[in-house]
């Protein structure tokens, strides 16, 4: 089953997609090194955008269609 949903809903960013991937509640922290941030946390959701382009987001970031 496809999840059709919003990615920032009511925003000027607010684009369509569908879910492609659930990577879960243990998504991981930031790495630093040198105290240069080097990769931010990772976002729980895989969104294949109606433009083809693909997004990553927090579930505060979604709606259902």
């Amino acid at each position: 089953m496809t999840t059709r949903v919003r990615v920032f809903p009511s925003s000027d960013r607010e684009a369509h997609g569908v879910i492609v991937d659930d990577f879960g509640e243990s998504i991981g922290i930031p790495v630093e090194i040198g105290g240069e941030l080097i990769a931010g946390p990772a976002r729980r959701w895989a969104v294949m955008l109606d433009d083809d382009n693909l997004l990553f987001v927090d579930s505060e970031d979604l709606e259902a269609e």
